[in-house]
């Protein structure tokens, strides 16, 4: 099987995905995305005539998100028109999916040089939800509801977190490291390997800091945050039944009383972030001169319950081990990503994994969660981690709806 070796990484900063708040919330996601692929090529000197794939992840594909975004930020980056692109949309992993994907081109020989990565604009798809989000009210709604009822995966969080018996002060611990470390990371230029600034259309600039962050945050600031979701469980998941979340919950889970312990300061942030990265053969390696920073190792999904949703990173790691031959000693760095601090906790406690490996630099509660982009984003990340730090391996996997995870183990060159 070849190699499928990745060449560079680079992504946005990270805007607040809040209309009027962000400084990213007036530029097209094409554009965004757009601006990564624009950079990536530049890098690289890269012939984007020879590129035989672009995959892109997407979640939310509606309006300016819709219309095969992959190929529209293709074009809007002004490459060759012989680079043909495609969407996809395996929720909050698929960025991940994507460089999977585009690296089994490669491994199977069916490709040469592949681009891979993710964009999501929070700020525009917040405002075009739908009142109650998936399970607006339609005939196949209502008889997926009944097999395998799905609540908000906030509300998952919080069930899981009871189930687990883990607590409040556990989860805002969660999430005052991730951003002590955020913190460290970007005042010592841990992330200005892969950061582009995005400017506007007239030429002005848009971002080139990392807007999310709050570094002030203490573990006795979280401490006074109020709760969440427990605000969602009266909430009407559609008009039509008057079925409420608390009642979605009962029909899995009867028995369970709840403690809400996630808020704004253990969950991950609403922003607006895209991501990609360069994938290719030895082959082309070979004859374009292009210099390889890492090739993928393995690549894994797994799936488990839809009603828990956010359960899978840990069977996922352990698959992905298994398809490489390897175990967790052999992982020098792990990203797990924050959706909510829930998920890297039960992680690590599952697998006995060090807390020193997991996040190094933080993650989506201190940095924000673009949702599509991030996996490509970690990848970057992690890649760029072991550069910096000598180390050799990384495994990078997360959560996703519908209760799902992709993971994929990198190593360095």
């Amino acid at each position: 099987m070849a190699n499928a070796n990745i060449i560079d990484a680079a992504r946005t900063y990270r805007g607040t995905g809040k209309i009027g708040k962000g400084a990213l919330t007036e530029i097209h996601p094409q554009r965004l995305l757009g601006t990564v692929f624009r950079a990536l090529q530049e890098r690289n000197n890269l012939d984007t005539s020879h590129v035989e794939d672009v995959v892109v992840g997407c979640s939310t594909q509606v309006g300016k998100q819709g219309f095969c975004v992959g190929r529209m930020s293709v074009l809007d980056a002004e490459w060759d028109v012989q680079a043909p692109a495609f969407t996809l949309d395996r929720f909050c992993g698929s960025g991940i999916t994507a460089v999977n994907l585009a690296a089994a081109n490669i491994m199977s020989g069916m490709n040469d040089l592949c681009v891979a990565g993710g964009v999501e604009m929070m700020s525009y798809t917040g405002s075009t939800m739908q009142p109650g989000g998936n399970y607006t009210l339609d005939a196949g709604n209502l008889h997926l509801r009944g097999l395998h009822p799905q609540p908000h995966q906030g509300i998952c969080a919080d069930m899981i977190a009871t189930l687990e018996g883990i607590a409040r002060e556990d989860v805002d611990g969660i999430g005052a490291e991730s951003q002590k470390r955020a913190h460290h990371a970007i005042e010592n230029g841990h992330f200005d390997k892969s950061v582009v600034p995005v400017y506007k259309d007239d030429g002005s600039l848009a971002l080139d800091h990392e807007e999310f962050p709050r570094p002030s945050t203490t573990l006795e600031s979280l401490g006074k945050l109020p709760t969440v979701f427990d605000k969602f469980m009266g909430m009407p998941i559609d008009e039509a039944t008057g079925e409420t979340f608390n009642e979605l919950v009962r029909r899995a889970y009867p028995n369970l009383d709840i403690n809400h312990v996630h808020h704004a300061g253990n969950s991950s942030g609403v922003v607006d972030g895209a991501a990609g990265l360069i994938l290719a053969s030895d082959d082309y390696v070979e004859k374009s001169g292009l210099k390889p920073r890492a090739r993928i190792v393995a690549m894994a999904t797994t799936a488990g319950s839809p009603t828990l949703m956010l359960n899978e990173p840990g069977p996922a790691a352990r698959k992905v081990l298994e398809k490489a031959g390897m175990t967790l000693d052999d992982i020098d760095l792990f990203e797990v990503n924050e959706a909510f601090a829930v998920v890297p906790l039960k992680f690590m406690r599952d697998l006995n994994v060090d807390p020193a490996k997991v996040n190094v630099n933080g993650g989506a509660i201190a940095l924000g969660h673009p949702i599509a982009a991030t996996g490509s984003i970690l990848i970057g990340t992690a890649l760029d981690e072991l550069e910096r730090s000598g180390k050799g391996t990384a495994l990078i996997t997360m959560c996703t709806g519908g209760g799902m995870a992709p993971a994929v183990i990198i190593e360095r060159i």
